[in-house]
């Protein structure tokens, strides 16, 4: 990939701001080492990003993003009204990935196996939660409907947990998401533009996958390539990619399933801007597929692009008007 001038686009407002800075910062020490010329955009709640990604004057923007305002379309949907290609999925596909209700939908209509489910509305008082959960079952997983990095996920074994569990997902979102839990293996995949890199087996104490377990030093194990007979593995990457298409995602993509102990493959969501930190799942399994984590972020830098229109001309030509834009507090830009 011949040298660039890469916007790596990170920070946000949403609950995974952090996640997002340490994915951005490893990025874009990786670029640089590659002879990128990479603008840092570290974006917040007070942010113009509209004019940070444009007054930036970059080639092309790398989306180190997670969760609301960066996964969900809104960032893309910018940079498509700047003419700035960008990695990652389109407005639409990022949009539908992360609504787990609308990517359930998705599955469903492409006949995608995905755990039964049922939607709680802002309107459904905690009186009401036993009505309209009914005959449903125990045990559940509870999630918020627009969130990521399995913010406010818990499982709930009996109303009381059912009634807690879902108090606890409306702080982060109104419309909250019953899942039926289903035990089993938790598996991921990795795809690179359409291209199958792996699965990986992640194998948690608590028996939930939750923000603590995967961000507490020994929580979670990791089993590369997933522990699964040569028949399950081949049909778990075959289900993954019958998902990113379902939903139409592009770029760098990481598929969660879970395999039941009676041998059954379920798709629980589609990650469009996965992590990319030193401890980040996509990273582990691309290297078990020849990548080096440089060659991972140029390999994605190479797939931005733009869905509408054309990319504007000239951008890397025209030198960003840096002291301008550097003495505006809500922006932090710098090179490296």
């Amino acid at each position: 990939m011949k040298p660039q001038r890469i916007g790596v686009v990170m920070g946000g407002s949403s609950s995974e701001r952090e996640v997002s800075l340490r994915s951005g910062r490893a990025v874009a020490a990786a670029l640089s080492e590659r002879g990128h010329d990479v603008v840092r955009l570290e974006l917040g709640a007070t942010t113009d990003a509209l004019r940070a990604l444009t007054d930036a004057k970059v080639d092309l923007a790398f989306l180190a993003l997670h969760g609301r305002g960066g996964e969900d379309g809104c960032v893309q949907g910018l940079l498509e009204l700047a003419g700035i290609p960008y990695t990652g999925s389109s407005v639409l596909a990022s949009a539908l990935a992360m609504d787990k209700l609308k990517a359930k939908e998705l599955f469903r209509l492409h006949n995608v196996p995905t755990p039964p489910y049922y939607p709680i509305e802002s309107s459904v008082s905690e009186e009401e939660l036993a009505d309209v959960h009914g005959s449903f079952g125990y045990p559940v997983i509870v999630k918020p409907r627009s969130e990521g990095s399995s913010f406010g996920v818990r499982r709930a074994s009996n109303h009381a947990e059912l009634v807690e569990a879902v108090r606890a997902a409306r702080e982060l979102d109104s419309s909250v998401l019953v899942e039926r839990f289903i035990r089993g293996q938790e598996i991921t995949v990795a795809l690179l533009d359409g291209r199958v890199l792996g699965a990986l087996e992640i194998e948690t104490k608590s028996g939930v996958y939750d923000y603590a377990s995967k961000y507490t030093a020994g929580a979670t194990e990791y089993h590369m390539p997933a522990r699964l007979s040569p028949v399950l593995h081949k049909n778990v990457l075959n289900l993954a990619e019958r998902a990113a298409s379902a939903l139409g995602v592009t770029g760098a993509v990481r598929v969660d399933l879970i395999v039941s102990e009676g041998h059954n493959e379920y798709v629980l969501g589609v990650n469009t801007l996965p992590g990319l930190s030193s401890t980040s799942l996509l990273p582990r399994i691309a290297q078990e597929a020849g990548f080096e984590f440089a060659d991972l972020c140029e390999a994605i830098a190479a797939g931005a692009r733009l869905s509408f229109g054309k990319p504007k001309q000239a951008r890397s030509s025209v030198a960003a008007p840096r002291a301008q834009v550097t003495a505006r507090p809500e922006l932090r830009l710098a090179t490296g």
